[in-house]
């Protein structure tokens, strides 16, 4: 837990938004990269 923000209520929906974010497109080069390997 961070110690800086104590319950944020809109940090924390922004932060979880980021890494949803950050996963989908970890997901999505993980299947191009699939697709385009021979």
């Amino acid at each position: 837990m961070p110690v800086l923000d104590p319950h944020p209520q809109n940090g924390k929906q922004k932060l979880l938004l980021v890494f949803g974010a950050m996963l989908l497109v970890t997901v999505i080069i993980g299947v191009i990269a699939s697709i385009a390997s021979p």
